[in-house]
């Protein structure tokens, strides 16, 4: 097993000792620990005792504690540092900016997930913009992507659907780092700050997360586990449909489904490429909240069997097709809003191109969708170099 430092792991060792003096702000959340489990907030504080002024929390708080999408978590004083916790989600997002006045450096520490969809980014990159525009300098501790740094996955986002969900033209599986991001978007938007990412230690781009040895805590109450991550960048397209997305079960993502689906149906139609590297297995299941509360839904759970022959993105895709061929009149749309979008499609901001809807409506296969996208993805790959930190 890999011996990874993180980030925050590197900053405990020596680096820490070059704040001394300065006013610090801190964006992380609940997952921001070190090797012994200790959050970001904590370890800051003791290290530097009373310059650390002031927490920001993504999406579900810093305490991860709300549930759904635009569910905006109440700010309140840090019981333990009496310093505020300040909500950066949603309608208070822009408010950072009256909070710099208080600090000489922000810190970043959030651990993403390796999907473009997760809000965690668009965050990361409104407070670069931010920083900039107050002169204030980002310290941004890296984590590893769980999903590793070499495979990636599905269409380039149009600038024309820049949301939350989809801040710059990425691939829905990027296979960058926070750290890698960052450096590309101070480029990309020409952002001036200083910025300097504390890289990781031992980390290189083939590792999975099984791979480092690193403990999995919870970003987000719906990623309970590694293995959520896993399946998330092809299964948070149901998030733009009315087939629950397993929100309200114990493993949501995973498990999918709706009222109207016959799983053993659906499995029939899958060829065999589409369900390469993991195991559908034909499930029923009653969620307790969001769609579909407490009614009988017939789907299916994903177990992902070989993680780097599964293409979540492929297989999703796939079942969208055929669910939506065979359950045309049952199946629909989620309308808006969506993640404070409140006229585009919700699908077509998780897609991040409406050609992807329209062109399913038109009854294209789901083969032709992949065709379309892969020579996208060989012009990324070339994009991101310059930005990259870690070796394969």
């Amino acid at each position: 097993m890999a011996n990874i430092a993180t980030g925050l792991d590197q900053f405990v060792q020596e680096y820490w000792k070059r704040f001394r003096g300065q006013s610090l702000g801190l964006l992380a959340n609940q997952a921001s620990v070190d090797h012994n489990l200790q959050n970001a907030k904590d370890v800051i504080s003791s290290l530097l005792p009373g310059q650390l002024k002031i927490t920001f929390g993504p999406q579900h708080g810093f305490t991860g504690e709300d549930q759904d999408n635009m569910v905006e978590t109440e700010d309140y004083v840090d019981p333990a540092l009496h310093i505020p916790a300040i909500s950066l989600y949603g309608k208070k997002t822009d408010r950072i900016s009256h909070f710099l006045d208080t600090i000489d450096i922000l810190v970043i520490d959030l651990q993403d997930v390796g999907t473009r969809v997760y809000t965690f980014i668009s965050t990361m990159l409104f407070c670069l913009k931010e920083a900039a525009k107050a002169g204030k300098r980002v310290l941004l501790l890296d984590r590893p992507n769980p999903l590793g740094g070499v495979i990636v996955e599905g269409n380039l986002l149009r600038p024309e659907f820049y949301s939350l969900v989809g801040p710059f033209a990425l691939p829905m599986r990027h296979g960058m780092t926070m750290g890698e991001l960052a450096n590309l978007f101070i480029d990309a938007f020409q952002i001036d700050c200083e910025l300097t990412v504390l890289p990781l230690k031992g980390w290189f781009r083939h590792m999975l997360w099984k791979d480092t040895g690193l403990r999995w805590v919870m970003p987000s109450p719906n990623m309970p586990l590694s293995e959520t991550a896993q399946v998330y960048p092809g299964q948070v397209i149901w998030e733009g449909t009315n087939i629950s997305e397993g929100r309200g079960t114990c493993r949501p993502f995973e498990i999918f489904g709706a009222p109207f689906i016959n799983p053993f149906v659906i499995k029939k139609q899958l060829a065999s490429e589409d369900m390469e590297g993991c195991y559908l297995q034909e499930y029923y299941f009653r969620p307790t909240f969001n769609k579909w509360k407490n009614e009988r839904c017939g789907g299916f759970m994903i177990h992902v069997i070989d993680p780097i022959t599964y293409r979540p993105y492929r297989t999703s895709l796939a079942l969208l097709t055929i669910i939506k061929k065979t359950y045309g009149d049952e199946f629909t749309w989620r309308k808006p809003p969506y993640e404070y979008d409140f006229e585009r499609f919700p699908i077509d901001l998780i897609s991040g191109d409406s050609s992807i809807r329209l062109a399913l409506e038109e009854g294209k296969e789901s083969k032709e969708l992949i065709a379309d996208y892969i020579q996208e993805l060989e012009g990324f790959l070339e994009f991101r170099k310059p930005y990259l930190i870690y070796k394969e």
